[in-house]
């Protein structure tokens, strides 16, 4: 058993978990934030907040539900004015059922929410130790510090990459094969050659608009998430390497006291408040 092992059983709460599937942490959210992202597409507030197996189970039901009752193409009637033609696209059937989860999708991510910050300040309170380095057969993690940017930039190219460079890769997994599924049920790539070739009325035609509106919330998920948690992982670093200098390197019997000076001049350790 590692150090981390032998005084698991000590601590209430911890608030990360460096594994090599990928960095888990609590750190303070905004619930109204989670619960739009929930509205955007069920299941997203749940991934935001690490709950990955009811978020897939509520990111499943939404493109199953949503595709069978036609909802994203009576919104393209919608926006297009012909509301009438909307009404007839919506099958009832399947459109009634995909009420109450969509609402139950909001609340419950808003509640996760809340309570989860509640567990930080508490983790925090407690600051108990945590890993920050795993290594396995099949891979290797460890905190550093990385460019939000960077994450931003390649979830921009293709949701998923975002989440491979900051080694995230259940996130990463699920955007990837998602993102794939999209594309090729909408025919966006299709569309693309067409429009590169000059034949836009053509490029619109094989467009499958039930599965193109997927699209804006899976790049805007990937590209939310990505950077969120670069800068959470770096803030994260910070406070590790700064527990650790704490403990191994700062003189012990050294005090800070407010409007005292604290030491002699000559000492490194010398300030003045």
């Amino acid at each position: 058993m590692n150090n981390f092992e032998n005084v698991e059983n000590k601590f209430r709460r911890y608030k990360a978990n460096v594994s090599i599937a990928g960095t888990t942490q609590f750190h303070l959210r905004n619930p109204y934030v989670i619960a739009w992202w929930s509205a955007a597409f069920p299941g997203f507030g749940h991934l935001l907040l690490s709950k990955y197996l009811r978020g897939l189970v509520l990111f499943i039901w939404e493109v199953i539900v949503n595709y069978n009752a036609k909802i994203n193409l009576a919104m393209v009637y919608s926006f297009c004015g012909d509301i009438q033609l909307a009404k007839e696209t919506i099958d009832t059937r399947w459109m009634l059922m995909y009420i109450p989860v969509y609402l139950f999708g909001i609340w419950d991510s808003y509640r996760t929410c809340v309570d989860m910050n509640k567990v930080y300040l508490l983790a925090e309170r407690e600051d108990a130790p945590f890993n920050s380095f795993s290594i396995g057969a099949l891979e290797i993690n460890y905190l550093d510090k990385r460019k939000p940017i960077m994450s931003v930039l390649w979830s921009l190219f293709m949701p998923g990459l975002g989440q491979l460079h900051i080694h995230r890769i259940l996130t990463a997994f699920f955007s990837l094969v998602w993102t794939i599924i999209f594309l090729y049920f909408s025919k966006t790539l299709v569309a693309v050659h067409h429009l590169f070739l000059g034949e836009i009325a053509h490029a619109t035609e094989v467009l499958d608009k039930q599965w193109l509106l997927y699209m804006p919330s899976m790049w805007g998920f990937a590209v939310f998430d990505s950077y969120m948690n670069t800068v959470e992982n770096n803030k994260l670093f910070d406070s590790e390497q700064k527990t650790h200098l704490i403990k191994k390197f700062q003189n012990p019997k050294f005090k800070v006291k407010k409007g005292k000076v604290v030491g002699d001049k000559g000492d490194p350790n010398f300030l003045h408040f």
